[in-house]
């Protein structure tokens, strides 16, 4: 196996995880706040939303939240650098989710960039390419951006499916 390999498994993996949460899930369902913590739908949205602003980055590509008018589904404005990093407990009740298939085709979307990316670009000499992001102003290695995003993108499953384990009971995956 290529190490390439490993890498879009692992954004495979995240998908795969990410439909089991959504799996059956109403709006208001995507929309509970337990605890008065992050919804599900608020959760998904932001690590898919922070999956393309960094991958597409990295790709030197337009986001697809942009391209391809994704904000419109969300009922969002088109802004490239609003992923929910730095969201106030209030603008994150504010999140209204969409129905669980169109976060699920966004971040389809998402994964394909990724694995666009990574077959077409992702070598030896782009990991260690320093990548500066315009919405962090910040500047990191490619490698260091993509261990974060992936290490994002399994923390924020995660808190989803514990939102969805206080909502549905345990058992709900079937393990």
């Amino acid at each position: 196996m290529k190490w390439q390999t490993l890498i879009n498994d692992t954004f495979i993996r995240i998908s795969e995880e990410l439909e089991r949460v959504l799996d059956g899930l109403s709006v208001d369902e995507l929309n509970r706040r337990p605890d008065g913590g992050n919804s599900i739908g608020w959760l998904t949205w932001h690590l898919t939303r922070s999956h393309d602003r960094n991958l597409s980055e990295l790709a030197g590509r337009e986001q697809i939240w942009i391209r391809d008018g994704w904000y419109a589904r969300f009922n969002c404005n088109p802004d490239p650098g609003e992923t929910g990093v730095g969201h106030s407990a209030d603008e994150a009740a504010a999140f209204s989710s969409p129905e669980a298939g169109v976060i699920l085709k966004y971040h389809r979307s998402v994964v394909g960039l990724a694995s666009e990316y990574i077959e077409e670009s992702l070598s030896e000499m782009e990991l260690e390419r320093e990548a500066t992001s315009p919405t962090l102003k910040s500047t990191f290695p490619v490698e260091r951006r993509l261990v974060g995003i992936i290490s994002e993108g399994l923390q924020h499953v995660g808190q989803a499916a514990y939102v969805r384990g206080l909502i549905k009971g345990q058992g709900w995956l079937g393990r």
